[in-house]
């Protein structure tokens, strides 16, 4: 059957220079293995399923899926599959949140002046990364463990290991071999600048390293750590993306709870029926 697809442009106000998701909308009924072929075929870092939803508090239900695996949850995908799901013509029971039900739980959405905006999870590991496992890191960054400022894990879920150089240079700087996990590594941009740190997210893939464009999930772990030792001040914007083409702008902000929340831009770069 024909269904509403949009191919969404997450964490850029201007197409093609942020990260780029699929949503299938109006996805009940398909089984997992066509939401498999499909995310293959389509050969983005993840595409994304809209259903009803089964918690009685959620607005939509959401399956988020690489060409490789399902992933109970993902940054840019909730931006962009929220995005589509507005756009489609779905009604939240609360216009000032969205609730999205997702493998990780209940995620709150919020629209903001710059965007959308997603609470980031809380944090299923944290903490000091074991030596031999950072040295494997800097040696497949091509850097001596000296430059590290500091590493910490950063994982609300797909496993990120955290790790902070001396500033932005340094981490643009990077040309990595083959990572041996995911890593996330930030450094600061120079005072004064629109843009608070400088992010670059790399993982393993087929004996590779694959570089993302804009990273939610890994943003959303760092702006934790980064506030909670005191590195940075809400809000700030965070740029990703410059060393492979892309400009991308994730707006980190922090509630009077210390809730963290994560946004940006999202643009619709295609609308239309998909046949599955």
């Amino acid at each position: 059957m024909l269904r509403a697809f949009a191919q969404v442009d997450v964490f850029s106000a201007t197409p093609c220079l942020g990260n780029a998701l699929a949503v299938v909308l109006e996805a009940d009924g398909l089984g997992t293995e066509e939401m498999r072929r499909f995310a293959a075929w389509t050969n983005l870092s993840e595409t994304t399923f809209v259903l009803p939803p089964t918690s009685p508090e959620a607005d939509y239900r959401v399956r988020i899926l690489t060409p490789a695996q399902e992933l109970p949850f993902a940054g840019h995908p909730t931006l962009g599959t929220c995005h589509a799901w507005l756009e489609a013509g779905g009604t939240p029971r609360d216009p000032g949140e969205i609730v999205q039900e997702c493998g990780a739980g209940l995620v709150r959405v919020r629209p903001t002046d710059e965007g959308l905006a997603f609470r980031a999870p809380p944090l299923i590991r944290s903490g000091p990364v074991e030596e031999p496992l950072l040295a494997s890191i800097t040696e497949a960054l091509g850097i001596p463990r000296d430059d590290v400022v500091d590493a910490e894990w950063a994982d609300n879920g797909p496993g990120w290991v955290a790790l902070l150089l001396a500033d932005a240079e340094s981490v643009l700087a990077l040309r990595p071999g083959t990572v041996p996990c995911d890593v996330g590594v930030a450094g600061p941009h120079p005072a004064g600048s629109d843009l608070a740190y400088e992010v670059r997210a790399f993982f393993p893939h087929q004996g590779a390293t694959v570089e993302d464009p804009v990273t939610g999930s890994l943003n959303a772990s760092l702006a934790q750590w980064l506030l909670r030792t005191g590195r940075v001040t809400a809000p700030y914007v965070a740029a990703q993306g410059t060393a492979i083409g892309r400009a991308g702008r994730v707006r980190i902000d922090a509630d009077d709870s210390g809730n963290v929340w994560v946004g940006g831009s999202t643009v619709t770069c295609i609308a239309g029926r998909v046949e599955l």
